[in-house]
């Protein structure tokens, strides 16, 4: 049995994680085997995540004056947490993803931004592209008239230097003197 100080360090961890991530999800895990529960671990930790086990009445307490209250009222079962102030996308994937492979784990709710999410929502932020991948298609948005402006002032001289090379070919210029 835990003493009460170990306890009260364990109550000022989970706020604080509260309060420093505004993207959490919580999930209920039963009937995971160790070597699930490793996997699932392993994945949250390449999302940029963290992932714990948490008690029901104990994440009630800590979640008091914080965004997260509203996330936690009315839990029931084993629950866990996964929460990252990175990238949401890239945990709901991962989540995601563990979720169909392993039926036994499943969404009780979720925070995206410091504000509460149904599971719908979460399926949806879990098939949005990446942070990085929307970036990259941000850059090609932003580069791409550059792109054309070069390659229609580069086809003028390309045609020209065509005609040119095509009427060398057919002997249409019989010197050069013809050409300049």
């Amino acid at each position: 049995m835990k003493k009460k100080a170990d306890k009260e360090k364990d109550l000022d961890a989970l706020r604080e994680a509260l309060a420093k991530n505004p993207h959490v999800f919580m999930t209920g895990y039963e009937k995971l085997t160790v070597a699930q529960d490793f996997d699932l671990r392993k994945m949250v930790r390449a999302a940029g995540a963290k992932y714990r086990v948490v008690k029901n009445n104990l994440i009630e307490k800590a979640s008091e004056g914080t965004p997260a209250a509203d996330l936690v009222k009315d839990l029931r079962g084993m629950t866990s947490m996964a929460y990252t102030a990175g990238d949401p996308v890239a945990l709901a994937k991962a989540l995601s993803t563990y979720a169909k492979t392993n039926p036994s784990f499943t969404f009780k709710a979720g925070m995206v931004e410091g504000r509460v999410v149904d599971i719908k929502t979460i399926q949806e932020i879990a098939s949005m592209p990446s942070r990085e991948g929307l970036l990259a298609k941000l850059l090609f948005l932003i580069q791409a008239p550059g792109q054309r402006l070069v390659t229609a002032i580069n086809a003028v001289g390309r045609d020209l230097a065509v005609v040119i090379d095509q009427g060398i070919k057919e002997n249409k210029f019989s010197d050069e003197s013809e050409v300049r």
